[in-house]
């Protein structure tokens, strides 16, 4: 492309300008800490829908306005431009019907219109499907003063919080289908921020009807009335498949939540209570993750790791392998212990396996060479199922440099894990 031309071009990352909007009234009571719920913000990726290189051709000065109603999340289109290139040869490339799409075609272009559906949405919208969690968060403060200084009948601790603490915001989680009324038109609406959010992400198919959804908002309770307003944060999917003999194995497809909401911890609130409802629910045999982002991995390893640390899996006599040796009546019991407890927790194999691997390393004394050298050797053992067919192809020595050498990654990626999850 000629210079000249290169003048043209927009990263459509840059330059698409996603808002959740509340009511006047919902966005006067959010305190300094709380504004960037209300802030533009850019999404991560766009090649699924303006192309690989991520560019827009033909405009300067291109600013693309998708908001949403905070709740609802009915959507508002805006495009404006302080020039857009003239030439029949190359013209500009067309941004609304590209973004038509990919979007539900009852959006609105009138600044007047989407202020009063906004308006109306605030007091009327209602999260759909059935609540399955909530927990609550203390008051954010003003600009200037600490956390926990904020007016509230209880104490400052979140657990300890009530919904009907002065201030306190509340978050809730609605699980839904496709036969709940109304959510597949809803999820036409939430659905592109799996494109927008997720590399590699992509629109689940409507006609498979067993997927199942997890939602979670944001309630406010307006100050000196009785309205609550809801406030969208993320959501995930699941889809069950068949277990032999007569379970479900559930494979979570998606996981998102929303920049605004990011690094607060309501990723760990929206997976641990699909996880507790996994494990509630006596079809289920284990949860599988699909093609996790790394980021995700993270927030699942933290949240599996806290959990048989709370279940006390490290006190059982069977939890370490220091002392078995070539005892094979030691060994097999052990592998009969490790089977149990995965069942018991639904957890998937090689998910288990890292988590064990990594609680070990926790517990494990370094200035013991023998449980050291144990320790290293059982790592290696499963390194090498998992990565037989690979390594069987290699020579010893070749095979004996890479297993250390994936070792020494392995293990820094577990302390990585750790000093995230306990420190």
């Amino acid at each position: 492309m000629s210079e000249d031309l290169a003048e043209w071009l927009s990263d459509s990352n840059e330059v698409l300008n996603l808002q959740f909007v509340r009511d006047p009234e919902d966005e006067d009571v959010l305190q300094y800490q709380e504004q960037q719920a209300i802030e533009p913000f850019n999404p991560s990726f766009t090649y699924p829908i303006f192309g690989e290189h991520e560019k827009i051709f033909g405009y300067k000065g291109l600013d693309i306005q998708l908001k949403f109603a905070s709740g609802s999340l009915r959507q508002y289109l805006s495009i404006n431009y302080d020039s857009k290139i003239t030439s029949t040869a190359t013209p500009a490339d067309e941004i609304e019907g590209t973004l038509y799409k990919f979007i539900p075609p009852d959006y609105t272009k009138s600044d007047l219109d989407f202020k009063r559906l906004v308006e109306k949405d605030a007091e009327n919208f209602k999260p759909l499907g059935d609540k399955i969690g909530s927990y609550v968060r203390p008051p954010a403060t003003t600009k200037g003063k600490s956390k926990g200084k904020a007016k509230a009948k209880g104490s400052q601790v979140e657990g300890e919080f009530k919904e009907d603490d002065e201030g306190a915001v509340v978050f809730e989680m609605y699980k839904s289908n496709w036969n709940t009324p109304g959510f597949r038109e809803y999820h036409r609406r939430m659905q592109l921020f799996i494109l927008l959010f997720i590399e590699g992400g992509s629109y689940v198919h409507e006609d498979e009807d067993s997927w199942e959804f997890i939602t979670l908002y944001e309630r406010r309770k307006r100050p000196n009335s009785e309205i609550h307003t809801y406030h969208f944060v993320g959501y995930t999917s699941v889809y069950p498949f068949w277990c032999y003999p007569d379970q479900v194995r559930l494979r979570l497809s998606q996981f998102v939540i929303l920049p605004p909401y990011q690094n607060q911890g309501h990723g760990s609130k929206l997976y641990s209570t699909l996880f507790s409802t996994m494990l509630s629910r006596s079809e289920v045999a284990e949860l599988t993750v699909e093609d996790p982002a790394e980021a995700f991995e993270d927030l699942r390893d933290r949240n599996d790791l806290r959990f048989l640390i709370k279940q006390d899996i490290i006190s059982d006599p069977l939890f370490n392998i220091v002392g078995l040796g070539n005892d094979k009546d030691k060994i097999n019991q052990r592998i009969e212990w490790e089977k149990n407890i995965r069942k018991k927790y639904k957890i998937a194999k090689r998910q288990f396996d890292r988590l064990l691997e990594m609680l070990l390393l926790k517990e494990l004394n370094q200035l013991n060479e023998n449980q050291v050298k144990q320790y290293r050797l059982h790592v290696k053992a499963r390194l090498f199922r998992f990565n037989y067919e690979m390594l069987s192809q290699m020579t010893p020595q070749e095979r004996k440099d890479a297993l250390a050498k994936t070792y020494e990654s392995v293990i820094e990626d577990y302390e990585r894990i750790l000093e995230m999850t306990f420190h």
